[in-house]
């Protein structure tokens, strides 16, 4: 008479220990499979990671390294030059130079009654700041009325300073892409970056709001100079002209090379006076140009124009 239960005899105790080892060694060896799995993932993720990781990098390097190409028409001498001509601060049109193309000095006018202005600056430079704002309309003022011509060369000294947003190359960038397509907008752009200029250690204007500046100076062909903008087409040339002012010796001067922004130089004297003291510039560039009608009336010479570097 059967109790329902089952036909098979009781497992002895040897075959309950075999069978629990049986067991424990299928998930020893189930856990061994899941660990090579996740430590093959784990490796793998961590290679495509770094992979991506240097790829970025070395994307970054390429774009900032980005070989220089022809420089921007109109700063053949590595900076923009503006005269008066009828009341209105002009630039001096020169032609682009090619790659690596050693720059052309500005031919200077040596009559001794005009002040030759030469600027080197980077707009995050805070200094840079405090002689445009101390100094900028009556320079204006000057060039416009003929006493003056100015020279203005945008560096990227401070590149690193601005929280990793490379600031000074992306202004002067802009500011040569001003200086390419719309030159007559060069001075009022440039008066703009710096009425607006970030404090040293941010992460500076972004490049939306550098445009924006593009349009507020009325340059013309804003869209080209936009797309100049974003696609950085003069890096190379601001690397190179940086490097060229704190390695070469300044045209138009006895200055070994620039030490640091801004330098300012007026018929190749530097100007190391206060930088918030407007009397102290204008009787500097007085001297100066006093000095060098002296120097011009004393060994007589024609008196050439600026003309532009061909």
């Amino acid at each position: 008479m059967s109790n329902g239960g089952s036909n098979q005899p009781r497992p002895t105790r040897n075959q309950q220990r075999e069978a629990a080892r049986e067991k424990a060694r299928e998930l020893r060896e189930a856990q061994k499979k899941r660990e090579r799995r996740n430590k093959f993932l784990l490796v793998g993720g961590v290679t495509v990671a770094v992979v991506l990781v240097i790829g970025l990098v070395i994307g970054v390097v390429v774009q900032n390294m980005k070989p220089a190409g022809p420089g921007p028409a109109n700063m053949a001498s590595n900076g923009i030059l503006l005269t008066g001509v009828d009341g209105v601060a002009t630039p001096v049109e020169t032609k682009s130079l090619p790659a690596d193309a050693d720059p052309i000095p500005t031919e200077q006018d040596d009559s001794g009654t005009v002040a030759n202005i030469v600027v080197y600056v980077d707009y995050l430079c805070p200094f840079c700041g405090q002689f445009e704002t101390t100094n900028g309309d009556t320079i204006r003022t000057m060039v416009e009325q003929g006493a003056a011509t100015l020279e203005t060369h945008p560096l990227a000294i401070l590149t690193n300073k601005s929280a990793g947003t490379q600031y000074s190359l992306r202004a002067a960038n802009a500011a040569a892409c001003v200086a390419d397509t719309s030159p007559e907008s060069f001075f009022d752009f440039n008066a703009l970056l710096f009425a607006n200029q970030p404090e040293e250690g941010t992460t500076g204007l972004t490049n939306d709001e550098i445009k924006g500046f593009v349009k507020e100076a009325g340059a013309s062909s804003v869209g080209t100079i936009e797309s100049c903008i974003d696609s950085k087409e003069f890096y190379g040339w601001v690397n190179n002209a940086t490097e060229r002012a704190l390695t070469q010796p300044v045209p138009n001067s006895d200055l070994p090379s620039i030490k640091g922004t801004p330098t300012v130089l007026v018929n190749g004297k530097q100007y190391v006076g206060s930088l918030t003291d407007p009397a102290e510039f204008q009787s500097f560039v007085l001297q100066a140009t006093g000095e060098a009608f002296s120097e011009s009336t004393s060994t007589p010479s024609p008196t050439p124009t600026p003309t532009p570097a061909s």
